[in-house]
């Protein structure tokens, strides 16, 4: 089967967390607003799953209170600001789960998302990676297709094996069209978590 995503990267809410604090300080309403406003349907068990989050971030140093700040009619909220240890775990726990396939397809989602805090060819070497260990899975999918078994016990197999071949040229694809400047990359990085669009449509 190959390597899996270790239980630890796999907390997306909390990856969101260190994304959206990317772009500048934020308290966990307007967290959540944004979270929801931009789509990101991988990030689950909204409220709740998001105080906790935020609780282990600053925990471990990831995050930092910067502050209150209070909206008109509001009450006054904590704001949270993404300290330097937490931008490098950002960078590096992107690229992990850009650089290894899991059968949870939401975690290279989330990694999709975020691609856009890490340069060009980081994000490059790291659809090289995963490609490779795609191709490594389809031919052991392939090899398995060669038992002496019925196919209708192999069509499993062989669905895995299509699936894992057609991630595998789209990879390849991108990767490709970021070595030629045919991605363009984010500007800011409010681009990067997609709130840019969001906040500028509430500031006209």
């Amino acid at each position: 089967m190959g390597r899996a995503v270790p239980k630890a990267d796999r907390d997306l809410v909390a990856l969101t967390v260190l994304a959206l604090l990317l772009t500048g300080p934020r308290h966990t309403y307007e967290m959540h607003r944004l979270i929801e406003k931009t789509h990101k349907t991988f990030v689950t068990g909204l409220p709740r799953s998001l105080y906790h989050a935020t609780n282990r971030l600053v925990a471990t140093g990831d995050i930092t209170v910067a502050g209150t700040g209070r909206e008109p009619g509001r009450p006054e909220r904590t704001v949270y600001a993404l300290t330097e240890p937490g931008g490098r775990r950002l960078r590096e726990w992107v690229a992990r789960l850009m650089r290894v396939p899991d059968a949870d397809s939401t975690l290279f989602t989330a990694a999709l998302n975020y691609a856009g805090c890490l340069p060009p060819p980081v994000v490059v070497d790291a659809l090289h990676e995963r490609q490779a260990e795609l191709e490594r899975r389809v031919r052991a999918a392939l090899g398995a297709l060669g038992l002496p078994l019925p196919r209708i016990l192999l069509l499993e197999t062989e669905y895995e094996a299509a699936r894992l071949a057609a991630e595998a040229a789209w990879v390849q694809g991108i990767a490709a069209d970021i070595e030629r400047g045919a991605l363009q990359w984010p500007g800011s990085p409010l681009e990067i978590a997609g709130v840019e669009a969001l906040l500028r449509e509430e500031g006209s």
